[in-house]
């Protein structure tokens, strides 16, 4: 068999976790084992952890068939005589491990505990984002379900939002239903409404757009840099009117904005500083966390983000009115000293106690989750360095990038495939991938004219490669391998001739 530029693959930790069941377990576990990990197998284990046996559907099926129960206990019916190797065991070693009968590989260390599995499974499929959940916010969920506590009051509220707080810098936050609901959330809290202007970068997912809309006030589109493709102070200066109210500063893909340029402008012109931060938790400007620049910052924990939860976003602020406000508008403007009496207009906001378990969950393991992204780009970096037409991701100091979506530029000129022909071919090697934003100003919905060629540019050249936390570095060399031949017009695809 011939190993080809995708494969061997090598799951992730968090796969075989999913597919890991132990000796004594019934039957109807070790099915479920499998449908968790998605490979076809499951991982029997003794009662030190240490690898027994490689149950497979087949094995499952030929037992059903023999008439053996659901309940019936699993030890005997897996293969305790399956192929394995060692931990470090090379790419190229493991690929001759494998043949027509061999598709699964459990890679063991000195005690025997499986550390990976690798496979040559076709099916096989690397998403863009993938949520990193474990042991940890099942216990919490749980325990959301058992007590009952599952709307929108419960201890895991309360301690999301001071965890959250603690880690960004800043004595406040607020959690919300989502993220865009912390933008709009922000804009009333800061009295923005008819008659005023927000700036916005036009490189950004239309929520940031969508929101200042939301309140009656108008977005003015602006361009945004060529290396960190985020808004252009330059251009936010040229854009400031007398109806500006306030900047809102998109920390585009995990790399923070110039928070001193657009400082110094909103202290210059009396304007407010609105830090759009879904993309980019734990990423660091001057040595200070993002969250803690504006006058209030908006987060969003959706399924892709660094954080999440499920849906649900935050807001960080330093101001205790500002906070306050906020509290209050996002529960039907109801007063917090009189129940049922609501002073203004508000709405239902308010994020669920099974969400923000999910929340304390994600925070306390954020510094592996960060340690997670920043090792994927700096990896990401190394695979890449020196392929024809590409521009790789910038770090411009003083700022820390955080990769959530490690993205590149593609250059047609100098490499083989254009951008849209690389996702095509990435997509044929089980590579998910994603397009950059497309420019907010050439939305249908607003559609100003504007031409903004910076912004319009990174949109039709931009692509974000698989960048979630649990990307193993075997996974991430196969990416960079495979987009390395694609823009040099050598990639041999599977079972296939070279392009």
């Amino acid at each position: 068999m011939t190993a080809t530029l995708s494969r061997p693959l090598v799951a992730t930790k968090e796969t075989v976790y999913r597919m890991t069941v132990a000796a004594g377990a019934t039957l109807r576990q070790a099915m479920l084992a499998i449908e968790r990990g998605g490979l076809g197998a499951a991982l029997v284990v003794d009662d030190a952890g240490a690898f027994d046996a490689l149950l497979t559907d087949g094995d499952v099926r030929r037992a059903l068939l023999a008439g053996t129960g659901l309940e019936s206990p699993i030890r005997g019916l897996g293969s305790q005589t399956a192929v394995t190797a060692s931990a470090d065991t090379a790419p190229r070693d493991l690929a001759a491990l494998f043949s027509e009968r061999i598709r699964l590989i459990p890679m063991l260390d000195a005690d025997r505990r499986v550390v990976d599995v690798a496979t040559f499974d076709q099916r096989t499929h690397i998403p863009v984002a993938a949520p990193l959940l474990g042991e940890r916010e099942l216990v919490y969920v749980s325990e959301c379900v058992l007590t009952g506590w599952v709307s929108s009051t419960g201890r895991f509220v309360t301690k999301f939002e001071e965890i959250f707080a603690q880690f960004c810098e800043v004595p406040h936050a607020v959690s919300v239903s989502n993220g865009t609901t912390a933008l709009h959330l922000a804009l009333l809290g800061l009295d923005i409404g008819p008659g005023d202007e927000v700036i916005v970068p036009t490189l950004s997912f239309i929520a940031s757009a969508n929101s200042v809309l939301y309140t009656g006030a108008t977005p003015v589109f602006v361009d945004s840099e060529a290396v960190t493709w985020n808004m252009d102070p330059e251009a936010v200066a040229r854009a400031i009117t007398p109806q500006t109210k306030a900047i809102m500063a998109v920390h585009l893909y995990g790399h923070p904005a110039n928070l001193a340029a657009l400082r110094e402008l909103c202290d210059r012109h009396g304007l407010f500083l609105i830090e759009d931060a879904a993309e980019a938790h734990g990423s660091m400007f001057d040595g200070r966390r993002i969250g803690s620049f504006g006058d209030v910052a908006a987060f969003s924990f959706f399924g892709n983000k660094i954080v999440t939860t499920g849906e649900g976003g935050m807001l960080t602020t330093r101001n205790a009115d500002l906070a306050r406000k906020m509290r209050m508008l996002r529960d039907h403007g109801m007063s917090p000293e009189r129940r049922y009496h609501h002073p203004v207009l508000g709405y239902n906001y308010r994020m669920t106690n099974l969400q923000a378990a999910l929340g304390v969950a994600q925070m306390e393991r954020i510094e592996e989750i960060l340690a997670a992204k920043r090792r994927i780009g700096r990896e990401y970096h190394a695979g890449l360095a020196g392929a024809p037409g590409l521009q790789l991701p910038a770090e411009v100091a003083p700022a820390e990038h955080v990769y959530w979506l490690y993205s590149f530029l593609v250059d047609p000129a100098h490499s083989a495939v254009d951008r849209d022909g690389l996702m095509a071919l990435l997509k044929q090697e089980g590579i998910d991938t994603r397009p950059f934003f497309g420019p907010i100003h050439r939305q249908p919905v607003y559609a100003t004219g504007q031409q903004l060629p910076v912004a319009e540019d990174a949109a039709a050249r931009g692509i974000s490669l698989p960048s979630h936390a649990s990307l193993s570095s075997a996974e991430i060399a196969r990416i960079a391998a495979t987009v390395r031949a694609a823009v040099s017009g050598t990639l041999v695809p599977s079972g296939g001739s070279p392009r």
